[in-house]
């Protein structure tokens, strides 16, 4: 008799290699309403023990007369090898853009995007990236994880401090890599006399621009849902509903 086939569990990553493949998109990014990349040449990078990638392009795909060496600190990271601002007129952006201290990156150059700035230094709106003609936020997308939004028939009820908010049999389940099961309730199936919507809004390079809402009763429960009114085209079944932090919540959903 042959021997058993073993199984083991999915290795993660290495943590101690820079990894990266060439990226079939075209990725623009601009600042103060100025192209800086316009890129069909671009590799996806994935740096160790850091969880998303960033894209390193070529530096002819770069507006390099738009950089100046920069005028302070970036943030701090062993794979850089000198910082840039990035100057369009009389603004600048401080520190977003680095030549790439990596064998294998040479002559290429980065960008941290939408990097957290100090005080005084706050840009709302003053930065956009594309890939190809479709906006993406917060960081780049890696196309080894998945998002997927699954209509189903479930049973599912959500509840805070013993008061049921929402109660459902036509919620959509959304399964993100590496994150915990989200249940999106539609909005005629939760209890809005119960929340509050609050000032927060959050983007997602997944799923788009959330707004959230706050459980009003008591004990009050901050920001505990949210919803994404205009999603991206991947996820468009979870428009119009509302998902709840299940930390923060009771959710009961029936197994079919």
């Amino acid at each position: 008799m042959a021997a058993r086939k073993p199984a083991i569990a999915r290795p993660g990553q290495p943590t101690d290699v820079y990894r990266f493949e060439p990226s079939a998109r075209r990725v623009r990014g601009s600042w103060f309403g100025r192209t800086v990349v316009d890129s069909t040449g671009a590799l996806l990078v994935w740096p160790p023990g850091r969880p998303v990638p960033f894209y390193a392009f070529p530096a002819h795909d770069v507006h390099t007369e738009l950089l100046s060496p920069a005028t302070g600190p970036g943030n701090r990271r062993p794979d850089v090898r000198q910082w840039f601002d990035v100057v369009i007129g009389d603004r600048r952006a401080p520190a977003v853009a680095f030549a790439p201290d990596v064998d294998g990156l040479d002559d290429r150059i980065a960008f941290e995007w939408f990097r957290r700035t100090q005080p005084g230094e706050e840009l709302p709106g003053a930065e956009h990236w594309f890939e190809e003609d479709t906006e993406v936020f917060v960081h780049p997308r890696d196309p080894y994880s998945r998002v997927d939004a699954l209509p189903s028939s479930r049973h599912v009820t959500v509840a805070i401090g013993g008061s049921v908010v929402a109660d459902t049999h036509a919620p959509v389940l959304l399964f993100e890599t590496g994150l915990p099961v989200r249940y999106y309730i539609p909005a005629n199936d939760v209890d809005f006399a119960q929340l509050e919507e609050s000032e927060l809004r959050t983007a997602c390079p997944y799923k788009g621009v959330a707004r959230y809402w706050s459980f009003a009763g008591t004990p009050r429960v901050e920001n505990v849902a949210w919803s994404y009114p205009e999603p991206i085209a991947a996820v468009a079944a979870i428009a119009g509903h509302l998902a709840f932090y299940g930390e923060a919540t009771d959710i009961t959903v029936d197994p079919g």
